[in-house]
């Protein structure tokens, strides 16, 4: 039926927001199982889908269903395991933020050391700086840049760097 709805929906929107609810509440009507409900209701989410704003309009009629009925589609444990793992990928998300911020400073130390001692910093060593993905060897890098006498020797100790 979904699939039948969907066809017949097509550039119709808000008609197709109308059967997917009432194919929603259907399931609930004929007492399914929590389990077969689950599955069939990803099935129909995945097929028939909306706006984002009709899908949020569909989200609240489910809820607020789902209140008076007392058998939501996601439990209060399974919602506090969503907000863990949400806690969580922000907080890996910081560290990966401080990361990169750390690389690319450290990118810039190295040109900024050799723009001092060396001059102008030529575009394949950017290039290579840039693939540098590991920040204790940009920090060798750094004191190669510090060391080095010319542009071609720092070059020539780049070359025996393992990136």
């Amino acid at each position: 039926m979904a699939h039948l709805k969907t066809k017949a929906t097509t550039g119709k929107l808000p008609e197709r927001e109308q059967w997917k609810w009432r194919l929603i509440r259907g399931l609930y009507e004929k007492e399914f199982e929590r389990e077969q409900i689950i599955k069939l209701f990803e099935i129909i989410d995945n097929m028939m889908t909306l706006s984002p704003e009709l899908q949020s309009s569909l989200e609240s009629k489910i809820k607020q269903f789902e209140e008076e009925r007392t058998m939501p589609l996601v439990s209060n444990m399974e919602l506090r395991g969503i907000e863990r793992g949400k806690e969580i990928g922000k907080e890996i998300g910081k560290e990966i933020g401080k990361e990169i911020g750390a690389l690319e400073n450290a990118r810039d130390f190295v040109k900024t050391v050799l723009q001092a001692r060396l001059g102008e910093v030529p575009l394949d060593v950017e290039q290579y700086l840039n693939k540098v993905s590991v920040l204790s060897t940009l920090q060798e890098i750094v004191k190669l840049a510090a060391t080095a006498n010319s542009l071609a020797e720092f070059k020539q100790s780049l070359a025996k760097i393992n990136i």
